[in-house]
């Protein structure tokens, strides 16, 4: 039997039909896997009218809501490459994927509509020939064709399946540790198989309903729109985190489970009487990007509410380590044992594995992991040996197979739920005419768990912090930006001119300003 996702919605259209697929928790808008489905046709039509090949790349800068799911299992029904865009980038962040994707057409948001016509001015600076924008009644802008009436053009009858197998399904962008982001291909096996590998994994109910606040640019998003298609349940997806808004859908939507980052989870219990809203429908969350305090843990084990660790990577799809139910309460720090069927191994520098309780990189082997860095031969080998996907992340696993996070061997700081890289940053920073050199560190925040911090060298005495944080702000998404700076007269280096992070937080131990 050949795979390809999109069949996943056409057959359970057909089986539940009128089973409510996708609730917008701000607008009130609920499709069932019909009408989704429907829609999803009509766009793929419309593409396929309009010229789109096999494995053309289609840019999704939209907020979440149905438009985004639509296109997603559009592009994978006829053979398309979905590259979802991250809509806290910049213009010229974006223009950097948009030009290394070969993506050809953009579906866009009209809340992104100045930084898309900014883009659409560059002319060939990327290889965009067709914008569709969506609007709620706005204007379109005049370079821009209207979403919706483009994808009423087409037909609702299912559209020939032009992809299967090791196709590849979507092409996500993460920050790079080289200062420019690494596009991770997932084919239509590795994004099926993360689903099953979830489904087999996960402690589902008939009937759930997903709390999804995540941006679906991300995997921790994305992944479980498809989860939610295979088993049938109903996602309830937030345009945008709002923590009071989280419980008002938890009260109003009778939600059973979900997924949010630890930040999240924070500003939950920030909320003024939030205990006033009824939650007794939920029985877990999940909670990943970062280790959930125990704490915070706790906190919601109060109100009945497990909270189950995962650990995962856009590289693998998602999956990699959960703690189940009995877990979450009695393991409290871990992020659990391997999904169904994925590997995980906790292995020397040599990739040998340690002993229990002995700290090493943790490796990931399974089905659904990506295929490739997109054009990157080199990162990807250095990624992938023997099978193994090498996370450079720090753990341990106990006696009983529980695998405990210890640190990032790689220098990402993890920002509410972002990856933060600080050699993007640090790029940037060296383009500033003033600076000499820079180094950036995790500091720990209160409000987002880490932020970045700027460690800078000058050679003008007159520049100041603000200086600095004002030539970030127009070169770097928000949650990417330094949260403070403070100059020095030399960065630490070891004799292969490597940056000393260790020595840079040792001396700068302080909280992160916010």
């Amino acid at each position: 039997m050949e795979n390809n996702l999109g069949l996943l919605l056409a057959k359970r259209a057909f089986l539940n039909p009128n089973t409510e697929a996708f609730v917008n928790g701000n607008t009130g808008e609920r499709l069932s896997f019909q009408e989704l489905n429907e829609r999803c046709n009509q766009l793929a039509n419309a593409l396929v009218s309009d010229g789109v090949q096999k494995e053309e790349r289609i840019g999704l800068l939209v907020m979440n809501g149905s438009e985004f799911v639509e296109a997603y299992f559009a592009c994978a029904k006829i053979g398309a490459v979905a590259v979802p865009l991250n809509w806290r980038l910049v213009p010229d962040e974006l223009e950097f994927i948009l030009k290394d994707s070969g993506t050809k057409r953009l579906i866009f948001g009209e809340e992104f509509f100045d930084n898309v016509t900014e883009l659409q001015a560059r002319g060939d600076k990327t290889d965009i020939r067709q914008w569709l924008q969506v609007s709620d009644g706005t204007p379109i802008g005049d370079f821009a064709d209207d979403y919706q009436q483009f994808r009423a053009s087409g037909s609702r009858e299912e559209p020939k399946i032009g992809a299967f197998d090791d196709d590849m399904m979507y092409i996500m962008y993460t920050s790079g540790t080289t200062g420019l982001p690494k596009g991770v291909v997932h084919t239509h096996n590795s994004s099926i198989w993360a689903v099953l590998t979830i489904a087999a994994t996960m402690y589902a109910h008939e009937g759930d309903r997903y709390l999804n606040p995540l941006p679906m640019f991300h995997v921790g998003a994305l992944t479980p729109i498809t989860i939610g298609v295979y088993q049938g349940s109903t996602n309830v997806v937030m345009k945008s985190f709002e923590p009071k808004l989280a419980w008002e859908l938890i009260e109003r939507e009778r939600i059973t489970t979900g997924l949010m980052v630890p930040a999240m989870l924070n500003f939950m219990l920030q909320v003024p009487d939030h205990d006033k809203y009824d939650h007794s429908s939920v029985r877990w969350f999940m909670s990943g990007a970062a280790p959930v305090p125990v704490s915070l843990i706790e906190a919601y084990l109060a109100k009945d509410i497990e909270i189950q660790q995962v650990y995962g990577l856009t590289e693998t799809c998602g999956p990699a380590c959960l703690t189940d139910s009995e877990a979450a309460r009695t393991k409290i720090g871990s992020t659990g044992k391997a999904f169904f069927h994925t590997d995980i191994k906790i292995a020397d520098a040599d990739g040998n594995e340690c002993a229990r309780n002995e700290a090493g990189e943790v490796l990931v082997k399974g089905p659904h992991i990506m295929r490739e860095y997109w054009n990157r031969p080199e990162a990807t080998a250095e990624t992938i040996k023997e099978g193994w996907l090498h996370t450079g992340d720090s753990a341990i696993m106990d006696k009983d197979g529980y695998v405990y996070i210890q640190d990032r061997i790689k220098d990402m700081v993890i920002s509410g739920g972002e990856n933060v890289y600080p050699a993007e940053i640090e790029a940037v920073l060296m383009t500033h005419p003033n600076i000499i050199e820079a180094g950036v560190i995790g500091k720990e925040s209160a409000k987002w768990g880490e932020s970045p911090f700027a460690i800078v060298v000058r050679d003008d005495d007159n520049l100041t912090e603000n200086d600095v944080l004002k030539f970030c702000s127009e070169k770097l998404a928000k949650f990417k930006q330094p949260k403070g700076v403070t100059f020095i007269d030399q960065i630490p280096r070891n004799p292969s001119g490597k940056i000393l992070k260790r020595v840079l937080r040792e001396q700068f131990p302080e909280p992160s300003p916010e």
